[in-house]
């Protein structure tokens, strides 16, 4: 169900959908572009609702995967997609039989920590050249302020010849995903969603409402709603970067004081928000701040703060690494005969993605001291993990703590917490260093099983 709206600029006061304006768009078709972990649980929702839905993705050896029911993203799982009645293609005629098109394109900084936004310009060309008239076109992809009216619609309006709020129409909804979390997926957490206008958001407000258990919340403008998703990871970003700095000053102040212990102190106040140093590493944290800077910078101000904080996570991976070789000489170990073993080199718990993971900063490091690094981690792709990290990878059935000098528990699976450490240590050199960067071990536990022990 598409409404008749007027002009994209008009944003008129918001007016009331009936009960039949939902059941009408129960009958629409959808189509996801993009099919990761923003994208492929969507397609699952609505699919799950009923909903006739179109999964497309270029990626011709995923679609492939997705039609022999495998989960791809290791979030849903394959029964999951084995039951779905969802059309997966890599064909982008389908999209010609789509009331809705979502977009879930990535959309990354480059190395100078510029948004790229090819992905999206790309894939609203494609949507554009294979959609029909009255088609909603929705953008779920983290964007700074403006980008889709300024850099999605031109790329539709380029290859469809068709005008936006003539002949389609636009919205934004940030995606809020949170992948190897159950307890706050898609249907868990409050949608917000935007319109071209007030018709066009109250539309867009009724599909999502029949797969958002939460509910939805309507952004007065699609330039909120964009500001809104990069303005939640802003703020973790510099509460982060808070307590990262303090671990660096206590570790400075060579007075033993135990950053987490202080933090722990502090939160016993009811007003003090908790918050734990440590890697920030993912697609949305230590990307989204970036968005927000480069669009400010364009109107002619500098956020230094947000700057900041960015610089302050940035340099965790060093600051954890020369911990650990403070600690490797304090155990009378040379450096340039030293291994250790780092465990967890995805970016997250009990994921398998290792593209945002920030391990690899840890790694350079004790390189740069000619320290032999070995990984293991059992749920990234180990031939994946040795090209990107540059390390020997240990396999599952060869997992050893033999011959180390020290352990860097970098990503804490819940695997690791079955790891028997005085075992662990036995099969260890001499006074063997144990860094815990997340905090995850009980300090005495580890300490009792023969370990020095530090941790962030």
């Amino acid at each position: 169900m598409n409404p008749t709206i007027g002009d994209i600029d008009s944003q008129p006061e918001h007016s009331g959908s009936d009960e039949s304006d939902v059941k009408k768009s129960m009958d629409a078709t959808i189509c996801v572009v993009g099919l990761g972990y923003v994208g492929l649980p969507l397609a699952v929702g609505f699919d799950q609702e009923g909903y006739s839905v179109v999964g497309f993705d270029i990626d011709d050896t995923k679609v492939e995967t997705l039609r022999r029911g495998t989960d791809t993203t290791g979030d849903l799982g394959d029964e999951t997609i084995i039951e779905s009645d969802i059309a997966y293609t890599d064909d982008p005629s389908e999209i010609t039989h789509a009331d809705y098109v979502m977009i879930t394109v990535p959309t990354p900084v480059d190395q100078n920590h510029q948004p790229n936004l090819d992905f999206i310009e790309s894939a609203g060309n494609v949507v554009g050249k294979h959609m029909s008239p009255n088609t909603t076109v929705i953008l779920e992809s983290t964007v700074f302020p403006g980008a889709t009216r300024e850099v999605l619609v031109p790329a539709v309006e380029e290859t469809s010849g068709l005008t936006c709020g003539e002949d389609f129409y636009v919205g934004y909804s940030p995606e809020r995903a949170t992948p190897g979390d159950p307890e706050h997926g898609l249907r868990d957490v409050v949608k917000v969603v935007s319109g071209m206008n007030s018709d066009v958001c109250d539309d867009i407000a009724d599909l999502y409402a029949t797969i958002i258990d939460a509910g939805v919340h309507k952004a007065d403008s699609i330039e909120v709603a964009e500001a809104s998703k990069v303005v939640e990871n802003i703020q973790r970003d510099l509460n982060i970067a808070l307590v990262n700095e303090l671990a660096m000053a206590f570790e400075s102040m060579d007075m033993d004081i135990d950053t987490r212990a202080v933090l722990e102190a502090s939160g016993t106040k009811w007003n003090f928000h908790q918050y734990r140093p440590g890697l920030v590493g993912g697609h949305c944290i230590p990307v989204d701040p970036y968005f927000f800077i480069h669009r400010s910078k364009q109107s002619g101000f500098t956020p230094h703060l947000i700057e900041q904080g960015r610089a302050v996570n940035e340099s965790m991976p060093v600051h954890i690494s020369n911990m650990m070789i403070k600690e490797l000489n304090k155990a009378g170990k040379t450096l340039r005969d030293s291994r250790v073993l780092v465990l967890g080199l995805t970016y997250k718990a009990n994921v398998a993605d290792i593209r945002a993971s920030k391990v690899d900063g840890i790694i350079r490091q004790l390189h740069e001291f000619d320290i032999d690094v070995v990984g293991y981690d059992p749920h990234g792709d180990d031939d994946f993990m040795r090209e990107k990290f540059g390390i020997p990878m240990q396999e599952e059935d060869e997992f050893s703590f033999e011959a180390f000098d020290g352990v860097v528990l970098a990503t804490p699976h819940r695997e690791f917490y079955d790891v028997n450490l005085v075992d662990a240590q036995s099969q260890m050199n001499e006074n063997p260093v144990f860094m815990d960067v997340t905090g995850a071990f009980d300090a005495e536990t580890v300490s009792q099983a023969g370990f020095a022990y530090r941790r962030v």
